[in-house]
């Protein structure tokens, strides 16, 4: 005993480590997740008196094991599938493995993990639960508060995930190599979420969950650190990177919302500006693209502008083109319409917003008011302009968004 300092860093680096080595070793989800929890609990009770082990992540998978063992051998008459599952199992594998048998320093199970929590099996909701729960380590309680839901319904979700992968039969491992590239797209589409959501609440009174983009942020550094080499993880940390600098500034000291356009610049994170265009430029250079690459590369251009006047509008454009190309949806049109009215005028913005007035997905979508209400008052409609404002206040469940939204339309 001795050595590290316990730390919330700490924790959330081992917990999918172990939990990973014990799903792999017992090929139970449930119960690992159970035992390394319960693993945890020992540890923050134990730690702050005899010290932090040498081997953290042993020494909470050696006693997450007892933990499931026992488990195991308790449930016995009541649980037939746990005994048909034990008997078949070599019998050194009902005695804790050593140190470094699954939890040596050198092997790192939070990639599976997180594939496996990204299982298609699952609903894009309950793979969020669940790889925030499982890899990011958050507790249920916390979750359900950052998606403001109660915690029952949390819990429920999160079991509801654990119990259709081990219907689905999925096991504990890589998959074929030729089917990485897919399931990975899952997993960084599920961070991409997270961040979203916490980049910009869906509801509530808060316009942002720092929790939550810097969970995004945390895991994503993770996948990077274990595929450095695949351009769309370094272009999804990028964007995160670039979109979170500019978050101390999208606040006012009464804590309205402000437009990129009337940002503070100067109170933008210059270290995460440096990082996450690095990051592009060089996944840029040498590896295949991809539409976080070129996301990444958009919000790069933001920010590297010295003023919103002196935003490249035309490469910015230019890179929307591109995007549209790689991954269309209403969602890119819509910031397409954005850079066309800065580089040709709002007519030609609104008149491709008139193209998205037809697709469900976004008919009904408060951000596309905004946009037109936006691109109107430019061309100096400030009636028309003044209504679609109005609407998308009515649209948003985002009560720092339904704000800031009056207030533009009261201003007209």
């Amino acid at each position: 005993m001795g050595g590290a300092v316990v730390t919330d860093d700490l924790w959330r680096s081992v917990t999918p480590q172990v939990i990973g080595a014990l799903v792999r070793r017992y090929r139970d989800f449930d119960r690992a997740e159970e035992a390394a929890q319960e693993a945890l609990l020992a540890a923050a009770r134990q730690w702050p008196g005899e010290g932090v082990p040498d081997d953290p992540k042993a020494w909470l998978i050696r006693v997450g094991s007892r933990r499931l063992v026992d488990g195991l051998r308790s449930d016995e008459a009541r649980e037939r599938r746990e005994i048909a599952d034990a008997t078949r199992a070599p019998a050194d594998s009902l005695v804790a493995p050593a140190a470094y048998a699954v939890g040596s320093p050198d092997h790192d199970d939070t990639l599976t993990l997180l594939l496996l929590c990204c299982h298609p099996a699952l609903t894009p909701a309950a793979r969020i639960a669940l790889t925030l729960r499982a890899v990011g380590g958050l507790t249920t309680a916390q979750i359900a508060h950052a998606f403001l839901v109660p915690e029952a319904t949390m819990a429920q979700r999160i079991s509801r995930a654990k119990k259709q992968i081990r219907d689905s039969g999925a096991e504990f491992r890589m998959p074929a190599p030729d089917d990485v590239p897919e399931r990975l797209r899952e997993v960084l589409h599920v961070l991409y979420l997270v961040f979203t959501e916490g980049h910009t609440a869906s509801s509530g009174d808060a316009l942002n969950r720092v929790d939550l983009t810097a969970e995004a942020i945390r895991l994503t550094r993770q996948v990077r650190e274990l595929r450095p080499d695949d351009g769309e993880v370094a272009g999804l940390l990028a964007l995160m990177l670039l979109t979170e600098a500019r978050r101390p500034a999208r606040t006012n000291a009464a804590g309205e919302l402000v437009p990129l356009a009337e940002q503070d610049r100067g109170r933008w994170d210059t270290a995460y500006v440096r990082e996450g265009v690095a990051l592009v430029t060089d996944a840029l250079t040498r590896t295949r693209l991809g539409p976080y690459q070129v996301q990444a590369a958009i919000a790069a251009v933001h920010d590297e502008a010295p003023s919103a006047a002196e935003t490249d509008w035309e490469q910015v454009l230019a890179l929307y083109g591109l995007l549209e190309q790689l991954a269309p949806g209403p969602v890119v049109t819509l910031n397409r319409a954005v850079a066309l009215a800065m580089v040709e005028g709002p007519a030609a913005g609104l008149a491709l917003l008139d193209d998205l007035e037809h697709d469900k997905r976004l008919a009904r979508h408060h951000r596309l008011h905004a946009v037109r209400a936006h691109l109107l008052e430019l061309a100096g409609d400030t009636e028309r302009a003044r209504e679609s404002y109005l609407l998308a206040s009515r649209l948003t469940t985002s009560i720092p968004e339904q704000d800031h939204l009056r207030r533009k339309a009261e201003a007209l």
